[in-house]
């Protein structure tokens, strides 16, 4: 299997900056179409388990707009083959102090608008460890 083919890499690095821009930007309409149209999609949340895409719309759809901005750090994409990627990455929302964490599994399918689209997701937050 190839791993991190540079093509394969760059385009799910794209998606995946457009899902963060879409993300904090609150655009649900964008949103709703970097997520697979499934009832097979999930979506573990913070306070949240999600299963279905339309479970994962409604909850788009009522979260606030308030507050979204984030800075990512060491955000990791691999990529197998050419259809199947992960992409893995820490996060801390302006004015937080705990430290998010966001999993997500890619999936390039037919019919999918950015070629693209996340088909599992895992999103955790931890108190950040005591300092000495």
């Amino acid at each position: 299997m190839d791993i991190n083919l540079p093509d394969v890499h760059a385009e799910v690095a794209a998606v995946f900056a457009r899902y963060e821009q879409a993300l904090v930007r609150n655009e649900v309409e964008a949103l709703d179409q970097l997520f697979w149209s499934s009832p097979h999609t999930v979506r573990y949340g913070v306070a949240e388990n999600l299963v279905g895409i339309e479970a994962i719309r409604a909850f788009r759809a009522a979260r606030s707009p308030q507050g979204l901005m984030r800075a990512l750090a060491h955000t990791v994409i691999t990529t197998y083959g050419r259809d199947f990627a992960t992409a893995m990455t820490e996060f801390r929302r302006e004015g937080g102090t705990r430290l998010g964490r966001q999993s997500q599994t890619w999936v390039r399918l037919p019919g999918a608008p950015h070629g693209w689209c996340v088909v599992a997701a895992h999103v955790s937050l931890i108190d950040p460890p005591p300092q000495p």
